[in-house]
């Protein structure tokens, strides 16, 4: 199975998954241009992508079965994919190796490590990642809005709407997600990139944010099958 040259060996946990925590979901409206050249889209993938949206999630796992962990992601439409169109995770990073390898592993998810700091404030939260080297990769900044919380449940969404896709060490990865919780209306307050580590989404339009609590998910286990070629 994928795994980067540089991971130490951790535990593996595979698939399914049950995982607890919360966190922030946006989505922005993005120059076609960054979307289509300046997202890490796999060179497999690259022709097939589509939309002008791209989704950013902020995770805090308090509780998977690799242990509590950060999260942030980054998606830039939908690829074409062996029989469906489905969303992509191009760019990820989490703060634990388990959780690195064991994604890479169980689904084919690309991520990689770093140093985040979270600040949860009173008024605003603060998440920054740096590198090992102390390089800046992003930084958010982000506000809940005082309202009364929604709850949100993904079980009246047919499954092949909620399948992501992979492609990773030639082979590719779907997998459906399922999740419940609530949410509140959120604010980005202020984003910085580094574009050579993450995707500038401070050139974006926000389209929404939110902020998830108390959700419960599953990650199921992946349908993997090699990719023509070997791409």
């Amino acid at each position: 199975m994928p795994l980067l040259q540089s991971a130490p060996d951790v535990p593996l946990a595979p698939a399914p998954w049950k995982l607890k925590g919360s966190g922030y979901v946006l989505a922005l409206r993005m120059p076609g241009e960054l979307l289509d050249n300046r997202s890490f889209i796999p060179d497999s993938l690259q022709d097939s992508r589509k939309g002008n949206l791209a989704y950013v999630m902020f995770v805090d796992y308090s509780a998977s079965d690799a242990g509590p962990y950060y999260e942030l992601l980054y998606i830039p439409g939908s690829f074409r994919f062996s029989q469906s169109r489905n969303l992509s995770i191009t760019r990820i990073y989490v703060s634990t190796w388990d959780s690195v390898v064991n994604g890479r592993n169980n689904w084919g998810i690309p991520k990689n490590r770093c140093n985040f700091a979270v600040d949860y404030g009173a008024e605003q939260d603060n998440i920054r990642l740096t590198t090992d080297e102390g390089t800046l990769i992003a930084e958010l900044t982000l506000r809940t809005r005082r309202c009364f919380r929604i709850p949100i449940t993904t079980a009246m969404v047919p499954e092949k709407l909620r399948t992501l896709g992979q492609h990773l060490g030639g082979q590719q990865f779907l997998y459906a997600p399922s999740s419940s919780g609530h949410i509140k209306p959120a604010q980005l307050l202020d984003v910085r990139c580094n574009p050579e580590l993450f995707p500038d989404i401070s050139q974006g339009q926000v389209v929404a944010c939110l902020r998830v609590t108390d959700f419960n998910m599953v990650f199921p286990t992946a349908r993997v099958e090699s990719i023509a070629g070997g791409q």
